[in-house]
């Protein structure tokens, strides 16, 4: 099994190529630089890994939620790919890749992105006897305030919406947190980890099915709703 893996929902660039137990990655923090970074990472794993595209057995991506252009760049070029070689894709949630970085002692996982507009995009988890993870609840995006609670004990809350809010977070949660740590950005490392064993169950969808999860169609507030934002912090 040859399987690239693309991640673009964040800040990070993240391409990783798992072929059998080998892992070839290549990730950057680059914020509004991911469609000049994505496809020379894509032939760097390849690279890397001597194999050509035509090898490849599968495309994995982050299929949101995240920022709408990363979002979209990540399904495009995902499907791109699996058109010109007929390959299969498999779509995964930036959130459960996030996830897939916290502790793994069965505490229930909270992934939470920075979705601007001070909402967060949020997703919870636990991990299965594999070491993968199974979604507890619906994935959401709305304030802090709003986020649905799907448990009542201490879990592990990951992700820039933590680092963003964190106040907030820590108030609405029934219990402290085990661990936090708002520095994690979804990667295509665990896009691939995820992906793989989807694949071997046969999952893989028609390239035309790689498409986007966005959460929400609003990206940007309006010029009254950001002057009242202000009014209300002033």
């Amino acid at each position: 099994m040859n399987l690239l893996a693309i991640e673009t929902a964040t800040e990070s660039c993240s391409v990783a190529l798992l072929s059998g137990e080998r892992l070839c990655a290549r990730s950057e923090f680059a914020p509004r630089r991911h469609a000049e970074l994505l496809l020379p990472m894509c032939d760097a794993v390849l690279a890397e890994a001597g194999m050509a595209r035509r090898a490849l057995s599968a495309v994995a991506f982050g299929r949101g939620p995240g920022a709408f252009t990363g979002v979209r760049l990540a399904a495009a070029a995902a499907q791109g790919i699996a058109f010109a070689f007929e390959l299969p894709v498999i779509p995964v949630s930036s959130l459960a890749a996030l996830a897939l970085q916290a502790s793994d002692d069965g505490a229930p996982i909270l992934a939470a992105i920075d979705a601007r507009m001070g909402e967060v995009y949020a997703g919870w988890f636990r991990r299965t006897p594999d070491g993968l993870l199974e979604a507890i609840a619906a994935e959401t995006v709305g304030p802090v305030a709003s986020l649905a609670i799907a448990i009542n004990e201490p879990c592990h809350v990951i992700g820039s919406g933590w680092a963003t809010y964190a106040t907030a977070l820590a108030a609405h949660l029934p219990q402290p947190p085990r661990s936090t740590f708002g520095d994690a950005l979804p990667q295509a490392v665990d896009v691939a980890r995820l992906a793989a064993p989807m694949l071997r169950r046969g999952l893989g969808l028609p390239a035309e099915q790689a498409l986007p999860v966005y959460l929400r169609d609003k990206v940007a507030l309006t010029v009254a709703e950001q002057q009242a934002g202000r009014a209300g912090r002033a």
